[in-house]
């Protein structure tokens, strides 16, 4: 790697951060904060690496391309933490660093004599991001926790999906994606908190109560009505209009549920009667009728295409817009021109591109420095430059299958 072209830049360039993390709840947060110039050392077992590098429907060139987008911007080194000397190297490590990351089953750091109680007598900065499947605490602490389980505790599961069918699933590992963020979330806070004690801190973070967070008034509105939201399919109950339509080419979601809104749509369709009728002229009137509507307006896309439908709703201000598949966001003029996806070096298939870095800053943006990388593709640059060690001293570690 040339370190002289891909200088951290961003708001955490004075940030180093230890991830331990497999799959995506750890290296998911590892990630958001390597993108904004944080140097990620991302510690991997010798023999498999991190599983991510083999997941993927396919394996373009015997590679994941999974891989580039999840192990960007991270330094990989190999380290087996089941041995005593990688657990000494692993702490030689996280006492010059800020941030440790893990999404191991809660007690397996304790296990490797690496628990925070031990790591903060050495590192009383440290900042400990740990994911897992229902947090440090509770009686179920000790069991294995997925996405797919934490989304289902979480309350996602049961409302997604169409109500005469069984719970569907987002088409994305949503539940670990939110326990990432949260886990970004709370380093930031904790980071902005050790400048005021100079201590570090434990964050929490479980996949269930990350995907809790962003149920809105489910429990609120349960509490106070004992009301329990169903699965819905493509609409909000009570929101209407606001679903996707047929055209003659694809579909359109169209969004028109505020009464403005609706007159306009009404206009657009030739049917000022709608806007004038009892059951639709009013937001609680259009949601009791949402069904009726919406054949009503999905009867009239059905008869445009989606350049024609789209180019009318713009006229006449009303949110609308396609579904988009990768090729459709590949060429999309707003995506280009906000530089949504980015084009990135990969020394196996040349040029990769992936979702560029999120949000943007004016001052101190993010950026994608490199792809993922080989499997300990900086086992010797970390340890020499970070650890202290010399050539033949890492050269030694790997003899030994402790690198």
């Amino acid at each position: 790697m040339d370190t002289d072209q891909k200088a951290p830049t961003g708001p955490l360039a004075d940030i180093r951060v230890v991830e331990m993390g497999t799959l995506i709840a750890g290296p998911f947060c590892g990630q958001v904060l390597g993108d904004f110039g944080a140097e990620v050392i991302k510690i991997e077992d010798p023999a498999a690496g991190d599983p991510m590098r083999g997941w993927g429907r396919s394996m373009p060139k015997g590679h994941s391309p999974w891989w580039p987008v999840i192990g960007r911007n991270k330094k990989s080194i190999t380290l087996n933490l089941r041995t005593q000397e990688g657990q000494d190297l692993a702490r030689k490590l996280i006492d010059k660093s800020d941030v440790l990351v893990e999404n191991f089953r809660p007690g397996t750091l304790e296990k490797w004599g690496l628990g925070y109680e031990a790591l903060s007598k050495t590192n009383p900065g440290l900042i400990l991001n740990r994911a897992s499947g229902y947090g440090q605490t509770g009686p179920m602490s000790h069991k294995a926790g997925y996405a797919l389980v934490g989304e289902a505790m979480g309350g996602l599961r049961y409302i997604t999906g169409e109500p005469d069918r069984p719970p569907a699933r987002a088409g994305i590992s949503i539940g670990d994606s939110l326990a990432g963020l949260h886990g970004a979330l709370g380093v930031m806070m904790a980071l902005h908190a050790r400048q005021a004690s100079g201590r570090g801190q434990v964050i929490d973070v479980s996949i269930y109560e990350s995907v809790l967070t962003v149920m809105e008034n489910a429990i609120t509105e349960y509490d106070l009505t004992g009301y329990v939201r169903e699965r819905s399919g493509s609409i909000l109950p009570g929101i209407a209009p606001s679903n996707a339509y047929p055209t003659l080419d694809a579909m359109v979601v169209i969004g028109a549920n505020q009464d403005t809104l609706f007159s306009r749509l009404c206009e657009v369709m030739k049917r000022p009667d709608l806007a004038a009728d009892p059951r639709y002229k009013t937001h609680l009137g259009r949601g009791e009728n949402q069904k009726e509507l919406d054949d009503i307006i999905g009867a009239w896309t059905a008869t445009q295409t989606t350049d024609a439908v789209l180019a009318l709703m713009d006229e006449y201000g009303i949110a609308a817009g396609r579904v988009y598949r990768p090729q459709d966001m590949m060429t999309d003029p707003q995506y280009q021109a906000r530089e949504s996806i980015v084009s990135v070096p990969h020394p196996v298939f040349g040029q990769v591109k992936m979702q560029n870095v999120f949000p943007k800053m004016s001052e101190t943006p993010g950026s994608v420095r490199w792809p993922g990388e080989g499997l300990g593709a900086h086992t010797d640059e970390v340890l020499m430059q970070v650890a202290d060690l010399s050539a033949d001293e890492v050269a030694d570690l790997r003899k030994r299958g402790i690198v």
